[in-house]
């Protein structure tokens, strides 16, 4: 049986193919570099424009789905926080390597560092900040927006920046399935073409709920929901200065080893409530661009502006005023 796009429609799969050869070996990572702008910063060096780029991209769209074929010389990308706070890109991706090498660091602060060398699965929440590397290589990517990812995997965003490969039971089933979509994708009529994309990509999500143990049955149902509330918790009580690791653990049901299990692979409870003070510092320096810094540190608990300060830079790789001063421009 075919599932059928959101609303019962079968809007038409729109492929296109874009490729920097036809560029003058100057302007062609500047290309690619425009080509992916809306949603990624790509750092270009004198050096970089000397030496030319290679990269093609063959995407097909279908309503809520994007699967993209891409080829890549030897290539950084980043998403920050800064680019995250001023558009509205939000969707999950999943990037899959076919050939090549990539390392991709995620998270605030301590950095989560996943290093593929050989064929794998990669999953980025686009509404958090990453930076990639590639060397020359080919990656199928999957873009899915969270509420079809929630259907398998509760809590998507707790698998930014993990990656599987494809030696558990579930994984094995997804070489396949991708190399299928991948050769016959142009030839698909548009009811094919998004229920191919749809069940690669649920897979693929399953895969990672597998192995984070979030689906499957009524005891992950209750572990999600646990760290939902939780979660949920420490958003509605960021400004509390008093909000601390003993405090979470005072209001929450779950023991203290469940609970900081629950959150180790954020690098711990006490980072978790650090980068989400973080995370809504760089909100509130976007949104009040006349609210003086230090107020905004106090707000969120930070004991002094120099200790925001540190720990801002290193979450953001740049100062609160010039986080501000980035999100206003850009905003222009």
């Amino acid at each position: 049986m075919t599932t059928e796009p959101p609303h019962g429609a079968t809007p038409p799969c729109l492929h296109d193919h874009f490729s920097t050869a036809h560029e003058a070996r100057g302007l062609q990572l500047p290309a690619w570099r425009q080509r992916v702008g809306h949603f990624l910063d790509v750092p270009i060096t004198n050096a970089d424009l000397a030496r030319g780029f290679h990269g093609t991209i063959d995407s097909y769209r279908n309503a809520d789905l994007t699967f993209m074929d891409c080829s890549t010389d030897v290539l950084s990308q980043t998403r920050t926080g800064a680019r995250i706070s001023t558009d509205a890109v939000r969707s999950f991706v999943f990037h899959v390597l076919v050939d090549g090498s990539m390392e991709t660091r995620t998270g605030l602060h301590p950095k989560r560092v996943a290093l593929q060398t050989r064929p794998g699965i990669l999953a980025l929440d686009m509404g958090q900040p990453m930076h990639m590397t590639r060397t020359d290589c080919r990656v199928l990517a999957f873009f899915m927006p969270r509420a079809l990812l929630e259907t398998v995997l509760p809590e998507p965003e707790s698998v930014h920046g993990s990656a599987i490969e494809y030696d558990a039971p579930l994984a094995r089933l997804i070489p396949a399935q991708i190399a299928h979509l991948a050769r016959h994708m142009g030839q698909m009529s548009a009811a094919e073409s998004y229920e191919a994309m749809r069940a690669c990509a649920l897979l693929i999500g399953a895969a990672f709920g597998k192995q984070a143990r979030l689906t499957g049955n009524a005891r992950a149902a209750v572990r999600a929901a646990a760290f939902a509330q939780v979660r949920r918790y420490i958003d509605e009580n960021l400004y509390e200065t008093a909000l601390t690791p003993d405090e979470v653990l005072r209001a929450s049901p779950l023991s203290r080893p469940t609970l900081y299990r629950l959150f180790e692979s954020e690098g711990g409870l006490a980072a978790y409530i650090r980068n989400r003070r973080l995370s809504q510092a760089a909100e509130d320096l976007r949104r009040y661009p006349h609210k003086p810094v230090v107020e905004i540190a106090y707000g969120l608990g930070f004991g002094s502006p120099s200790d925001f300060n540190r720990a801002f830079r290193r979450a953001y790789e740049m100062s609160p005023l010039d986080f501000r001063q980035f999100t206003l421009l850009d905003a222009r």
